[in-house]
């Protein structure tokens, strides 16, 4: 694949992180939202590079967070979305011959998501204090679990089209 073609499919990724992101919002406790778009950002580390998953999973959750009105997570989301892709990306590339595609996606799902809760975890104790932030840690569990389930559901049916 050349470098045009990643380029156009990271961009194509990140705008669906974005749109996950926005489209279905459960409020939690801080006046956040529990959202779909972790599962677009498992997807691009499954089937790009890592430096474009990492800018695709990072620029589109991003854009979310600054579009829907959230400027103060905006670079703390950028950081964290694009590291859960590396991280899945790299777990699963390691896992892959081992384990096989179900239980390495799975893996390496779970690992990016453990870095999302206590990601947010960190950096919202410091916005709310610790209580408030293990109420906002509950939903980011929330969170998790759904990118989890429908990212793999993604993963199969894009790796079963043959389209990556």
């Amino acid at each position: 694949m050349n470098k045009t073609k990643k380029l156009v499919i990271a961009a194509l990724f990140a705008s669906l992180v974005c749109v996950a992101t926005m489209i279905i919002k459960i409020p939690s406790f801080q006046g956040g939202y529990v959202n779909l778009g972790d599962s677009i950002v498992l997807v691009c580390a499954w089937f790009l590079s890592p430096g474009y998953a990492f800018a695709a999973a990072a620029i589109g959750s991003g854009l979310a967070d600054l579009f829907a009105g959230y400027v103060l997570y905006a670079p703390v989301t950028f950081a964290i979305k694009g590291l859960m892709a590396l991280l899945a990306y790299f777990v699963m590339k390691s896992l892959r011959k081992k384990s096989g595609e179900f239980l390495s996606a799975s893996i390496s799902a779970v690992c990016a998501e453990l870095l999302m809760v206590v990601g947010y975890f960190v950096f919202e104790v410091f916005l709310y204090g610790a209580y408030a932030s293990l109420m906002n840690a509950a939903a980011n569990c929330v969170q998790a679990v759904a990118g989890i389930v429908v990212g793999i559901l993604l993963y199969n049916v894009f790796r079963k089209s043959k389209l990556f």
